[in-house]
């Protein structure tokens, strides 16, 4: 069989013919697409992922509030003969500071909260977890005690001194006062998780998680029912 023989000429021809097509093809194969759908992709996966923590810590806060609940002793409840508010919240003398423990949760809570020279505010915005109510006046605002005065009465604080009363009802640290709609915090009155919960249902695990957490810090008793309902509550979480 003979060989074919190409010209020079026709060389240089077929050489640049491929030049020219190399880049044309480069870019035609190149996974742009496929690229640009990944790039795309990230934003989903970056919310999935900042979504993922709340899921977990939200997780995290029931596992720790069921460790702490199972530590707690369960009692019937105390008398509430001798109980008053006065026990817990005895009348002010001269303030240590410009503003009281209500002025002082309203300016936490609050957004925008404007206070005259008193430190009583004036102006502001508050949500009430309770019932999602969004409140523009001071007027139809509450500072709850998450645990009632008089339930703690019942659950242990009627052994406590006056001191330790008192810190429970001024207590800022722990999840104890919250501002909640005027509305709400009468139908709570002094009731327990077993015969009152917030109507919204989003805010169960949060308002169990900070149950538990007052009671075991003060090492307050509870009872069976009411045992019960937080776990119920806990399922939420």
């Amino acid at each position: 069989m003979g060989r074919t023989v190409i010209s020079p000429r026709r060389a240089l021809c077929v050489a640049a013919l491929t030049l020219v097509l190399l880049p044309i093809t480069a870019a035609l194969t190149a996974p742009q697409p496929a690229a640009a759908e990944q790039h795309k992709a990230q934003p989903h996966k970056a919310e999935q992922h900042t979504a993922q923590p709340h899921k977990q810590s939200q997780a995290e806060s029931a596992a720790l509030a069921r460790r702490m609940l199972a530590k707690l002793k369960v009692a019937r409840p105390l008398s509430l003969r001798g109980y008053s508010r006065k026990r817990f919240l005895p009348k002010e003398g001269r303030r240590k500071s410009r503003c009281s423990t209500r002025e002082t949760v309203l300016a936490r809570d609050g957004r925008r909260v404007r206070k005259n020279a008193d430190c009583h505010p004036v102006k502001g915005t508050w949500y009430s977890p309770y019932d999602g109510k969004v409140l523009k006046s001071e007027r139809y605002v509450d500072v709850d005690h998450v645990v009632p005065l008089s339930y703690a009465w019942r659950s242990g604080a009627k052994r406590w001194s006056a001191a330790k009363r008192r810190a429970f009802a001024h207590d800022l640290v722990r999840p104890e006062l919250i501002t909640v709609s005027h509305s709400a915090n009468i139908a709570k009155g002094g009731q327990g998780p077993q015969s009152w919960r917030p109507s919204r249902r989003a805010h169960w695990c949060r308002y169990a998680t900070s149950w538990i957490t007052v009671k075991h810090h003060y090492r307050l008793f509870v009872t069976r029912s009411e045992r019960t309902a937080l776990l119920n509550m806990l399922r939420t979480c």
